[in-house]
């Protein structure tokens, strides 16, 4: 015996219909005949309530709450339950069964011996998340708003100021019950506090930020190391979202989940178009106005922003074995899927079409990277350079590994403490007078981090600025965590 599927389900027989079935349309007669002697057979009609008209013991099911709580694959279905289980399932037409459940040896004699069923609508493309949404296990905890027949669902989510200024999904339950399918995690997992306001976020509402955001659920585990990341300490989300400063979170995703979620690293890598980039980097955003509270002109006091306070997320290139990618050169075994959060602001445009040489290409980096925040503050910030197919070409034709490219732009941006001092060159800002006499590196010895990325045409390369907190080392640090599948 099996035990029942539904527990609303009393001792009897059932049967479940369409009346877009043949199968269904050939038992009708049957149907009728049983019913016409025993009231015992309750029916359940998936579509259309006009068929088995007068015959008693027929109910609605077009909301397929009871299909799907029976765990109806096909139609006709008849079940039996007695003692509170399940103890017979029939499917189709098989004359043979059904007149040994009805006990009935002439039952159905004018039919075919058999006749297979059709699928049920509980189990049509699309009805399963939809229904677990409605029906499922796990019934959502986060609180509901009911709209109106006439209320726009995006519009509402603008006046409810659930937006970042871009329209969102409307995330209704069968959407976030899709969501959450996309994980193994409990949906009322606490996944920490967000800042502002330090409020409890669950997976559930990870799942309802990312339907907003407009992911897929594939994308789950991703959207959620990159909020644990975020919630570390030493990244100090706090003091990044009240800061007056440019800085957001960026993510950073390595692994094969990148390429299995569908991730650009290549051509527009840090542009728009991919909806894995696009949709993650905004989950997280939204997380932090929509539960943390975290609202520009509020608790977010930038003085500009930079646009990738709506969203900035990409994968690193991994596909040239020569390059060690960035999660390895942070501690993690190779093929680990890890997310990098980097306290940062927008892209600074490099370019160089000249330089055909190793030095020659780590020097000219080195003037970029020199003004990451000011050319004349050191040690103040973190940075990340992000270097393009062809640039690292000329690196990798000489050699020229991670370590090496990153040992030398260390090196190449060391200066005399003399030109740095404040007034110096005839500039207020800059160090301490007392650092006339050293030779000041521009960052600190883990400051620097370097990801390949971009289109393979174009000797362009990138440089992200970091938080201004850095200056204090280990506040507002990079962080990387691997993501939990």
């Amino acid at each position: 015996m099996v035990e029942s599927q539904n527990e609303l389900l009393d001792d009897g027989v059932y049967l479940f219909v369409k009346q877009d079935c043949p199968t269904c349309r050939l038992v009708e007669p049957v149907v009728r005949q049983l019913q016409s002697r025993s009231p015992a057979l309750t029916i359940f009609v998936q579509d259309d309530m006009t068929f088995f008209a007068g015959v008693e013991g027929v109910r609605d099911d077009r909301s397929l709450e009871q299909s799907y709580h029976s765990n109806i694959e096909f139609v006709p279905t008849l079940i039996e339950i007695s003692g509170g289980q399940e103890v017979r399932r029939v499917i189709g037409w098989d004359r043979q069964d059904w007149q040994s459940l009805f006990q009935d040896p002439d039952l159905g004699a004018d039919l075919p011996v058999g006749q297979p069923a059709c699928g049920s609508l509980s189990v049509a493309p699309g009805a399963e998340d939809y229904l677990r949404g409605r029906f499922g296990p796990n019934p959502l905890k986060s609180r509901s708003f009911a709209l109106s027949r006439f209320d726009d669902p995006v519009e509402q989510a603008y006046d409810r100021g659930w937006t970042d200024g871009l329209p969102v999904v409307p995330p209704t339950a069968e959407r976030i019950s899709r969501m959450l399918a996309g994980t193994n995690r409990d949906p009322q997992e606490v996944i920490g506090n967000i800042p502002p306001n330090l409020a409890e976020c669950t997976v559930e509402k990870v799942a309802i930020n990312a339907v907003l955001a407009g992911c897929l659920p594939q994308y789950m585990p991703v959207v959620l190391a990159a909020l644990e990341t975020a919630l570390e300490p030493n990244f100090t989300l706090h003091g990044l979202l009240c800061t007056t400063c440019f800085s957001s979170p960026i993510i950073i995703v390595n692994g094969p989940i990148a390429g299995e979620i569908g991730m650009n690293w290549g051509i527009n890598a840090l542009g728009q178009g991919n909806r894995a980039n696009a949709t993650i980097g905004r989950a997280l955003q939204l997380i932090v106005r929509n539960v943390g509270g975290g609202k520009p002109g509020e608790i977010d006091r930038a003085t500009l922003g930079n646009p990738g306070k709506y969203t900035f997320c990409f994968a690193e290139d991994e596909t040239d074995p020569t390059w060690k990618p960035l999660s390895e050169a942070r501690g993690f075994a190779p093929g680990s899927n890890t997310v990098t959060l980097f306290p940062g602001d927008g892209v600074h445009g490099f370019g160089d079409s000249r330089s055909r040489t190793p030095e020659e290409l780590t020097r000219s980096y080195a003037m970029g990277l020199l003004g990451c925040l000011h050319p004349k503050l050191c040690e103040a910030t973190y940075a990340v350079l992000i270097i393009s197919p062809e640039h690292y070409a000329i690196y990798r034709q000489a050699g020229w590994d991670r370590d090496k490219i990153t040992s030398e732009l260390y090196k190449a941006t060391v200066r005399p403490g003399r030109d740095l001092i404040r007034g110096a060159q005839g500039v207020g800002e800059g160090i301490d007078p007392a650092r006339a006499d050293e030779d000041v590196a521009k960052f600190y010895e883990e400051g620097l981090l370097i990801v390949r990325a971009g289109g393979p045409a174009g000797l362009f390369s990138g440089i992200l600025t970091g938080w201004t907190a850095g200056r204090h080392r280990d506040e507002s640090k990079p962080i990387t965590r691997e993501i939990k599948l």
